[in-house]
């Protein structure tokens, strides 16, 4: 059986960074979010138990993982290592669009800084 999922027809769930957050794939094996962070929007500053990879949609942001800070653009993908300090940042003028993938999908909520 195909399933499919199309971003705009998930609802968005509550979040501590009060962006919009729909969860395309959850599982005990993974998580796979859709973020929309909107012009002037960002998410705050947290951690989370386990490794992340993010995969920019669309759009333009900064990220920021630990101590290092990096603009990237639509088609890039970023790792970031589970127990870091990351948020992201959109300063443009245009929605920025990532998808989150969480393997394996954590047991706990992030832990905001």
């Amino acid at each position: 059986m195909i399933i499919t999922r199309h971003w705009k027809e998930v609802p968005p769930r509550e979040n501590s960074h009060k962006v919009d957050a729909r969860d395309l794939y959850r599982d005990d094996n993974a998580l796979i979010v859709h973020l929309l962070i909107k012009a002037g929007e960002k998410l705050l500053p947290h951690k989370t138990p386990v490794d992340v990879a993010f995969y920019v949609l669309e759009g333009r942001g900064i990220v920021f993982i630990g101590e290092e800070k990096k603009e990237v653009e639509q088609g890039t993908m970023i790792e970031s290592p589970k127990d870091i300090t990351h948020f992201w940042y959109n300063e443009s003028k245009k929605d920025l669009r990532i998808l989150v993938i969480k393997v394996p999908n954590p047991k706990s909520n992030p832990k905001i800084i």
